[in-house]
């Protein structure tokens, strides 16, 4: 097999025609000389950081879609079906991801549960991280969430960190907003990376103290504008990745997006590349050809260096992508899952006004970070309500593993003029979360996504959607594109109901992330992710 075009040397920075000859699924030689074809071959695309799950696909319909935009891998964090199903939630992920021809390599969860502040279904101990790291599918220490228990050299942390340490393995990091002495302290750990940055003077400071920074831009968080000057000075240290990622938005495009928009904010080509495709290769050890002789033949051909629009994907060698369609097969996907929940009922989410005034959690569009608001509390017969007219709107998480009573607080920025939305896709634990503008509403957006034992619901007052997700209560079975067009027609229900947020959705799962500051609600309370500590809902 031989592939011509004009072929991208990144880290010799030139270009020149060639012939590439392939002979079982490796590169057998490159050779310079004149020919033809115009067409630009350089090596694949790697997400450096994402949650397979949070595209609401399983690993195999993930690759089908993710291949069409040059994407030949992924170092993927399987932690949302680890706090579901444990080690064999992160076991489901590999095997799912090896019946197609695509490169997976997982981490193994270091922070299930993510905190002792929620009700998660699984534990996963340093024990069980040890047998994980044996495996060479898993290639790093999924994101250490738990930078209070790394700064405090709490002894379970400590023991997960000498494992990846034990077994060669890097160390993905998780702290936003940590600088000076405790960036430093972090990463002193052995801590390499951080994709949770929002500010550039942040990344510098971990840059400082030896840290790789991914520069994530996902379906909720979006940190490209603000940290894309990093490639200029630091391409070396650089990343790209999404970290989550609905549907949709993978359908549209993936890291070839980003690769466009650094190249048209006037970056080097040859360090966005680096970014894209050969940092992640050498930080993780993966198994992922460069574009060299004796490399797999992993690699895409592109029209041109100016629109990045994929022409042929090939990993292994063979051809997984054409002219923007897969050319990956469906295959059988099992179902697997812990849900236990029963039907709720309106009155579940009445809440007691104890006080004039209540802690809302501001929710910012583009951002997993909230705001802590102190502001008038809607009294209805001793009732703490929703008030659409000032967007602060009822707000509930309930435990899906066992019966328990909800966690009811307030949520601004939501924007519901009517009914409800829910979803059992809630960072990290994955409990059912609810915003609505009455308890009526709530209760029927709930009950749609309990039914199905998992999903995302929308209820407008006389109309429901809902895309079902039995994997894990994460992830459908179904194909791809189906499944991000279903999820097309529900956000844009929710938007319909008022909501000016750019992803209701993936907004709505990180209201229940209490890693990230402020003010975070899990299944036992209202958390200040500040203080790392339960707070009241009243003053």
């Amino acid at each position: 097999m031989r592939i011509e075009g004009q072929i991208v040397d990144i880290e010799s920075k030139r270009i020149y025609p060639g012939v590439i000859h392939i002979s079982e699924g490796k590169i057998k030689s490159i050779e310079k000389r004149e020919v033809n074809n115009a067409q630009y071959i350089l090596p694949g695309f790697i997400d450096a950081h994402v949650h397979i799950e949070s595209s609401m696909l399983v690993p195999s319909e993930f690759a089908r879609l993710a291949v069409v935009h040059g994407t030949v891998a992924t170092v993927s964090d399987p932690h949302e079906i680890g706090n579901v199903l444990g080690v064999a939630g992160v076991n489901y992920m590999i095997d799912n991801g090896k019946q197609v021809p695509f490169k997976f390599y997982f981490g193994a969860p270091s922070c299930v549960p993510a905190t002792a502040f929620e009700t998660a279904g699984a534990i996963i101990t340093a024990e069980e991280i040890d047998e994980l790291m044996s495996r060479p599918e898993i290639k790093y220490l999924s994101e250490m969430m738990n930078w209070p228990g790394v700064l405090f050299r709490d002894e379970d942390v400590y023991k997960k960190l000498s494992v990846a340490k034990k077994h060669g393995k890097p160390i993905d990091g998780h702290a936003p907003g940590l600088m000076g002495d405790q960036a430093r302290d972090y990463a002193a750990a052995g801590i390499s990376t951080d994709h949770e940055c929002f500010t550039i003077e942040e990344a510098l400071d971990k840059l400082k103290y030896g840290m790789h920074i991914a520069i994530r831009e996902g379906s909720a968080a979006k940190n490209f504008e603000a940290l894309y000057p990093l490639l200029h000075h630091h391409e070396d240290k650089i990343m790209l990745c999404s970290d989550d990622k609905h549907p949709d938005n993978l359908v549209e495009g993936h890291i070839n997006l980003l690769v466009k928009r650094a190249i048209e904010n006037g970056v080097d080509i040859y360090k966005v590349l680096k970014a894209a495709c050969i940092n992640p290769v050498k930080h993780y050890s993966l198994d992922v050809g460069l574009l060299k002789e004796g490399d797999p033949a992993d690699f895409i051909a592109v029209d041109d260096l100016r629109s990045w629009k994929v022409a042929q994907t090939y990993i292994n060698g063979q051809e997984v992508a054409n002219a923007g369609k897969t050319l990956i097969k469906r295959v059988q996907n099992d179902i697997v899952n812990q849900f236990e929940c029963e039907k709720l009922d309106p009155s579940s989410f009445k809440i007691k006004a104890t006080g004039n005034s209540i802690h809302v959690i501001e929710a910012l569009d583009g951002q997993l970070i909230t705001n802590d608001l102190l502001l008038s509390c809607k009294n209805v017969n001793g009732y703490a309500e929703s008030d659409t007219e000032q967007d602060i709107l009822k707000f509930a998480v309930f435990n899906r593993y066992q019966k328990a009573p909800p966690a009811i607080a307030f949520i601004r920025n939501f924007g519901l003029k009517k009914g409800a939305i829910a979803s059992t896709v809630g960072h990290d634990s994955h409990n059912i979360l609810v915003v609505g503008v009455n308890d009526e509403a709530m209760a029927e957006a709930a009950n749609l996504v309990i039914a199905a034992k998992g999903g995302v619901s929308a209820y407008d007052g006389a109309n429901t959607q809902l895309v079902p997700l039995p994997v894990a209560g994460l992830m459908s079975e179904k194909d791809g594109y189906e499944v991000a067009n279903a999820y097309s027609a529900i956000d844009k229900m929710a938007k319909e109901m008022g909501s000016k947020l750019n992803s209701p959705f993936m907004t709505l799962s990180f209201m229940a992330l209490l890693v990230i500051p402020q003010l975070k609600l899990s299944d036992k309370g209202l958390f200040d992710g500040k203080a790392f500590s339960f707070t009241s809902l009243f003053e």
